[in-house]
């Protein structure tokens, strides 16, 4: 079973660490495109750093943000799962996690990264500011210039299994499955059950539902190996999980989480 994430805004800063290497990272094929959104990113970070403030949608405020952008390439790095930060990964919780749960989470998890493409939770990598729907200079829109090589990266990451979908929009159009991958794949939704019987879809909390689930099949073992396998493991743990009927070949499955405490 194979686990796709959103990454974060926040991050935090690793400190000490070992310099980032694209090398040592997973998905090697993508390292030329790593590569050139990196210095792009630098560049503009150290030479137009008021003119960054503006492209990646952060204030004045922020301005720390630009500059460890421009600190990049020597900045220290850290495993991705503890890099992350926000809302799910709070829920994820990974320090906490045992032994056997976070090999799991270096096997089996993958966080989409506008800088990176996409990296497993053990790839070590700094702490950087750039959004999946920002246009950078001189390369483009981000989504647009990571669909041909992480068409190319995934088509073995996903070559077997089960491949569960939590990402968030921006992230998801970065790489969407399709044919057979499609047949294998499960989007999650997070609904919440409102007193009066209606449902709704959530937001922030969306975040943090997906997070704790994570955690609990990391901490569980499970590895379902079709859609109805991965709601019965929902299910089994108490958790309302309603699986829609199957769509049109090359079509993913949707998987409703039903919440009413968030």
């Amino acid at each position: 079973m194979l686990v796709l994430l959103p990454p974060s805004e926040t991050k935090t800063s690793p400190q000490p660490g070992k310099p980032l290497d694209l090398a040592t990272l997973s998905f090697p094929e993508i390292t030329a495109t790593r590569e050139q959104i990196l210095a792009a990113l630098i560049d503009l970070a150290r030479r137009y750093p008021a003119k960054s403030l503006e492209i990646l949608g952060i204030s004045a405020r922020q301005s720390d943000e630009v500059a460890r952008n421009a600190e990049l390439d020597v900045s220290p790095t850290a495993a991705a799962g503890r890099v992350y930060t926000g809302v799910l990964y709070d829920s994820l919780d990974v320090a906490t996690l045992n032994a056997a749960a976070l090999r799991r989470a270096n096997k089996t998890l993958i966080v989409s990264s506008a800088l990176f493409g996409a990296v497993r939770f053990g790839d070590r990598i700094p702490a950087y500011r750039l959004s999946g729907d920002t246009t950078l200079p001189g390369i483009g829109t981000i989504t647009g210039v990571w669909r041909d090589p992480l068409a190319l990266a995934m088509s073995t990451a996903a070559r077997s299994g089960l491949i569960v979908d939590l990402r968030s929009g921006t992230y998801a159009s970065m790489w969407k499955a399709t044919g057979e991958v499609a047949d294998r794949t499960v989007t999650v939704r997070v609904l919440q059950q409102m007193p009066d019987g209606s449902r709704k879809v959530v937001s922030h909390f969306n975040k943090a539902t997906k997070g704790r689930l994570v955690r609990r099949w990391l901490i569980d073992g499970v590895s379902a190996r079709d859609a109805d396998e991965l709601a019965h493991s929902c299910e089994s743990e108490g958790i309302v999980a309603e699986l829609a009927a199957s769509p049109k070949r090359g079509k993913p499955r949707l998987l409703d989480v039903v919440v009413s405490d968030l």
